[in-house]
């Protein structure tokens, strides 16, 4: 029996798989929860479908009074509804009239003899709440459902019982108590958006990932995107780093970096827009023949083409051949753990090496929750450079120009250290009517750095920047006499200001 116990029951579902680490116990009983609409339905029939894919057998019990009719013709428009699994490997029992008639003793005994007739050995039950509404006392419910306990146990029969009761309810009543797992679906909305979540409360004999998880309900049914930081709260493997030193397609900027950039390493490029960030983004993509990817909130995969042949960019015929791939997410409707799993299963099934995210601001508004941004960056990057890629991101600032006498002020330091080793910061400096780019490399860990301002143009081949600082210290000499200031330290504004997302360029 104890080897019995531990044994796991996938769901089916990859996401809540991996959050249950595995499955759920064999034989053992849940609560799934949540308001109407929250598709618990929905869940509890792919339950059954993908198990009988697996060639167990599933009994789908309704307390309801729904038809099966009904519910079967809104779920066969979902791709894991298969008709000829009707009815050896799923089965579906209306107990609505029996519970009516009946009682909890006649479910129970409904439920028992259903269970040894048909051989099952997984049990769908929806609409618990009837049969707390039925029971004449709480202490009568509480015996329902250890008969359910000994059912499963006996039968070596996995039950899940779902129940739409109140959002506010909580979860200190008896039945919650005594099953072996409790998970919540809801809905939240957040402006106008409604998001989808999932939190497990209780899980027996093994662990699972804590915290609030998104899912979706797709025409394949539940999809489960568990949160990226816990899921990568260590990187999958060691990382490597060794290696030579990769070019980011600029020599000017691999000089101000000190050589350039170290493999897997992660870099942050800072700047308004028009200042040139996605222009330096698809420099480093098609600097080496080496698997890329490019993922764009703003410019559609067209324009990002059509950009790179007109700078006559090596990547464009990267981009050509498909060994650098574009992925257009729009941040008006994305879920930011599925853009990150996408960006993941991307790396690992063509082996990507070199990673541009252009628009780390729309990761910040995509979430709604700025606390998240940083550890779930961290553990985005880290394992990126576990699976040996090098990634590259952008991160738009303000139109505000250079202060006089302070050329840093206004930028993001705080919180970066942990995210990039690498960050390079570009600026406007207005004179008169002249709008003049600067751009300097203020981190690159392990490498000789000597942060220093060089004046940048954006030009016909894509960004030059002059060889040394002499016109750029010309520049902020000017700024500081015009403005009469004397030179100061960088401001240490928030690393997540609430910005409007821009064209990432």
């Amino acid at each position: 029996m104890s080897d019995r116990r531990i044994e796991k029951l996938s769901t089916g579902i990859e996401g809540l798989d991996t959050i249950l680490e595995g499955g759920v116990l064999r034989g053992g009983i849940y609560i799934v929860q949540g308001t109407p609409g929250a598709g618990k339905t929905i869940l509890g029939n792919q339950l059954c479908f993908n198990h009988a894919a697996r060639g167990g057998r599933a009994l789908y019990v309704t307390l309801l009074a729904e038809t099966h009719g009904r519910m079967l013709a809104h779920i066969s428009q979902l791709s894991y509804f298969d008709e000829t699994a009707i009815p050896d490997g799923v089965s579906y029992l209306s107990a609505f009239r029996i519970l009516e008639t009946e009682g909890l003793k006649g479910l129970t005994e409904a439920l028992r003899r259903e269970i040894r007739a048909r051989q099952v050995d997984l049990l769908i039950l929806d609409g618990l709440v009837s049969a707390e509404e039925t029971a004449g006392t709480p202490r009568e419910f509480k015996k329902f459902i250890h008969e359910l306990q000994i059912q499963a146990d006996l039968a070596d029969c996995t039950m899940v019982l779902l129940t739409s009761a109140a959002a506010d309810q909580g979860f200190a009543s008896a039945e919650h108590t005594m099953v072996d797992g409790l998970i919540e679906l809801r809905t939240r909305l957040r402006g106008r958006r409604s998001e989808r979540e999932l939190i497990v409360h209780k899980m027996r004999g093994g662990g699972f990932i804590r915290g609030l998880h998104s899912f979706q309900v797709t025409t394949a049914g539940i999809v489960v995107q568990p949160r990226i930081e816990a899921l990568l709260a260590t990187p999958s493997r060691p990382v490597a780093t060794d290696g030579p030193m990769l070019s980011t397609g600029i020599p000017a900027l691999d000089g101000l970096l000190g050589g350039g950039l170290h493999r897997h390493s992660t870099t942050l490029v800072m700047g308004p827009a028009g200042s040139g960030k996605s222009t330096i983004g698809q420099h480093f993509l098609g600097a080496a023949h080496e698997p890329g990817l490019y993922l764009s909130f703003d410019e559609d995969p067209k324009a990002i083409r059509f950009k790179a042949q007109s700078l006559n960019l090596p990547v464009a015929q990267l981009f050509d051949s498909g060994e650098v791939e574009i992925i257009w997410q729009p941040s008006t409707e994305g879920i930011f753990d599925e853009v990150c799993i996408r960006l993941l299963d991307q790396v690992r099934s063509r082996g990507v090496r070199r990673v541009f995210i252009d628009g780390i601001n729309d990761f910040v508004h995509m979430t709604g929750e700025e606390d998240r941004i940083g550890p779930a960056l961290t553990a985005l990057a880290n394992e990126f450079s576990a699976l040996g890629a090098t990634l590259v991101g952008t991160f738009e600032l303000d139109f505000n120009g250079i202060v006089p006498g302070q050329p840093l002020t206004g930028l993001p330091i705080l919180g970066l250290s942990p995210i990039a080793e690498n960050i390079v910061a570009m600026r406007f400096a207005a004179l008169g009517a002249d709008i003049h780019r600067l751009i300097v490399a203020l981190k690159a860990r392990d490498n000789a750095l000597r942060p220093q301002f060089r004046r940048y143009e954006l030009t016909a081949r894509g960004v030059e920047i002059e060889a040394d600082s002499g016109q750029a210290d010309l520049i902020l000499q000017e700024l500081v006499r015009q403005g009469g200031a004397s030179p100061a330290p960088f401001s240490t504004a928030p690393f997540y200001p609430d910005r409007p997302s821009g064209d990432g360029t």
